[in-house]
């Protein structure tokens, strides 16, 4: 027995992405704790969370909008990944990689939604 969501490959890739970040975030320094940290947290784990929120919906509009809110969550993560790596948080190896990453989940998540029918 599963519920709808554990089977999109975009639910799995975003809960692993979520993981990472929250890996990599643990290496910022003490005092980004309540800033940066929690901030990149918070989008990267709001990515699968409304995936998942939206799939159990019985309107096709409404999963399309919180796919939506999926893919602006997954925006912020890129901005966060930005200032982590302007403050020397992370290399620009791990930005890239991880860079990398968001623009290809961004992708399947935009391609997921437009083949929703409204």
């Amino acid at each position: 027995m599963s519920f709808k969501f554990e089977k999109l490959i975009i639910w799995q890739k975003s809960m692993e992405f979520g993981e990472e970040i929250h890996k990599i975030s643990q290496n910022f320094p003490q005092e980004e704790l309540f800033n940066l940290v929690s901030q990149i947290r918070r989008a990267s784990d709001s990515i699968a969370l409304n995936i998942s929120e939206g799939s159990i919906l019985q309107s096709n509009p409404e999963f399309k909008k919180f796919l939506g809110y999926s893919i602006r969550s997954l925006a912020e993560v890129v901005t966060c990944l930005y200032k982590a790596k302007n403050r020397k948080y992370i290399t620009e190896e791990d930005f890239s990689n991880f860079y990398n990453q968001s623009y290809n989940l961004m992708n399947q998540i935009i391609a997921f939604r437009n083949q929703i029918k409204e």
